[in-house]
């Protein structure tokens, strides 16, 4: 599956964005889908999971303030994202995978298929 991730853009601290990664195969609703993101100098790390009945998971720091969906029909997974801080400044990367499912969904390893990055710009 060739995954495309888009939204990104430069907003101001508060702002809000919404990112879209969007799935070339009709079967995207087999797959888990996750957000992971990678900052300047950083390594990167995960964002938030949904998994293909749709449960979601989120790493700590963004939890209540992103919230990850996915539209079968569309082949879509989207990431909105509210009061946006600088340091959530990074290229954010989506990927999937279609495999049994596990308890590590948090590892970048656990994923088959990427998507190029979008990049996303918090100003202070």
């Amino acid at each position: 599956v060739q995954l495309q991730a888009s939204g990104g853009g430069l907003v101001q601290t508060g702002g809000s964005l919404r990112l879209s990664c969007a799935a070339s195969e009709r079967a995207f609703s087999t797959y888990a889908v996750s957000w992971f993101r990678q900052a300047p100098g950083k390594e990167r790390e995960f964002v938030a999971v949904i998994s293909r009945s749709s449960a979601m998971h989120y790493a700590n720091s963004m939890k209540g303030r992103f919230t990850i969906s996915r539209d079968n029909a569309k082949n879509t997974v989207y990431l909105q994202m509210n009061s946006l801080e600088p340091q959530d400044t990074a290229v954010y990367f989506c990927a999937a995978r279609n495999r049994a499912w596990s308890s590590d969904w948090y590892e970048s390893w656990f994923y088959d298929y990427w998507g190029q990055g979008t990049l996303v710009t918090v100003s202070s």
